[in-house]
């Protein structure tokens, strides 16, 4: 009985070691997740021949009282610019994320598992001329919660292919927008719970939501071709308009190029669709490039599992579209890998909470590129659509889907 006593005092010690090892292992954890995430981080070096210039711009479309807005005020948007400046150009590189814009980063403690955003090296350089033109114009849509400079690295990339790309940031469906020196934030109305599915209450917010970013997307077109007009940009905007978007931005990119008479082409970016389209298709060429676990193509990647409707409403834009058309999934991808996520440091837990997918970051982001690019080359300049055919030989990864 003597001995089993002593056997039970040991528990107490042998727990507190337990606690003791574990809390120096997640101190030394806290430690090394800290310097990684402080650390610079370097975004994909540029894809194309020019240098990038940044500018940003507040506009309001007078035209349309804003149905998001409780006030019921003109629609206003944030849109930041990115253009294609002379290799010559000289100037000092852009902040990431300036002013209040740095709020998109994550409040701490969550922030230390992330890259530390005003230490994100970017290409976009300050002051920087336009580079002789006219370029065709790219009308960038974010995700639903997402800002437009959370894909700086594809806006980036494509202006120095020779793209003038406009980024909207849509007001109330954001997280974070930046107006009139102040931060705006999402509200029910511009960013309901119950979006995603394609049934009942939720696709009809869908279809309505996607089409109010359309009409988002048109009014920045209209206003960038006005840019062409005077200024700096005069003789710099060309006539050809094409939308790119991720997510919900893809839904209502293809939304947006359907009711634009001058659309040469639109990219959906693992989004689900939404709106008219659906129903009445596109006459213009797409690219829809998915994750592994969507089912956006009209067929489920090898992860993927159709839960609401996604198989079934590509299949109807499919059949209804008489267009070329690119069908995409990405192995390894998962959705958040589209966006600039893919370049930073996340660490554990909140990269699981994230869910971004196996495949490194800029690998993802240099086959996002590439599709893209080409795809754009292609409606905009008329180059051989056997570009965008081979890449499935330069990237493994790509795996070409279409409907049952």
């Amino acid at each position: 009985m003597v001995k089993l006593g002593k056997r039970r005092w040991r528990w107490p010690r042998i727990v507190a070691a337990v606690v003791g090892g574990l809390l120096v292992v997640c101190g030394w954890y806290v430690l090394v997740v800290g310097l990684l995430s402080s650390r610079s981080t370097d975004t994909p070096a540029l894809s194309g021949p020019y240098k990038v210039g940044r500018t940003s711009f507040e506009w309001a479309d007078s035209s349309r009282t804003d149905p998001l807005d409780a006030e019921h005020g003109p629609r206003r948007l944030a849109v930041w610019l990115w253009y294609p400046a002379p290799g010559s150009a000289q100037g000092k590189a852009l902040t990431y994320t300036p002013g209040l814009w740095s709020r998109l980063a994550f409040g701490k403690p969550v922030s230390w598992f992330e890259s530390d955003f005003s230490r994100i090296k970017i290409h976009a350089i300050s002051g920087a001329p336009v580079a002789g033109g006219p370029f065709p114009v790219v009308v960038l849509e974010p995700g639903m919660g997402f800002s437009a400079p959370q894909y700086t690295v594809l806006a980036e990339s494509l202006a120095s292919r020779g793209y003038i790309v406009a980024g909207l940031t849509p007001t109330y469906s954001a997280n974070v927008t930046v107006l009139g020196g102040q931060v705006v934030g999402r509200n029910a109305q511009g960013n309901p719970p119950e979006l995603g599915a394609h049934t009942g209450t939720a696709q009809q917010t869908g279809d309505r939501l996607a089409t109010e970013w359309a009409a988002d997307a048109h009014f920045v077109a209209d206003q960038v071709t006005t840019l062409g007009t005077t200024g700096q940009f005069a003789g710099k905007v060309g006539s050809k308009v094409t939308y790119v978007g991720h997510s919900f931005g893809g839904a209502s990119s293809l939304e947006a190029c359907r009711t634009d008479q001058r659309c040469a082409g639109a990219v959906d970016l693992d989004g689900t669709q939404f709106g008219a389209v659906v129903g009445k298709g596109l006459q213009a060429p797409f690219l829809m490039l998915g994750s592994e676990d969507s089912c956006i193509t009209g067929t489920c990647g090898p992860v993927g599992h159709d839960a609401g409707g996604e198989v079934e409403t590509a299949a109807m834009l499919l059949k209804a579209s008489t267009s070329q058309r690119w069908l995409v999934t990405v192995s390894g991808a998962h959705h958040l890998n589209f966006t600039d996520y893919s370049t930073y440091f996340v660490a554990p837990p909140l990269r699981g909470l994230l869910g971004l997918g196996s495949i490194n970051g800029k690998r993802l982001l240099a086959i996002q590129d590439d599709y893209v690019a080409t795809f754009l080359d292609h409606v905009t300049r008329g180059t051989t659509a056997s570009g965008l055919d081979a890449l499935p030989d330069k990237y493994p990864e790509a795996k070409v889907r279409g409907p049952k």
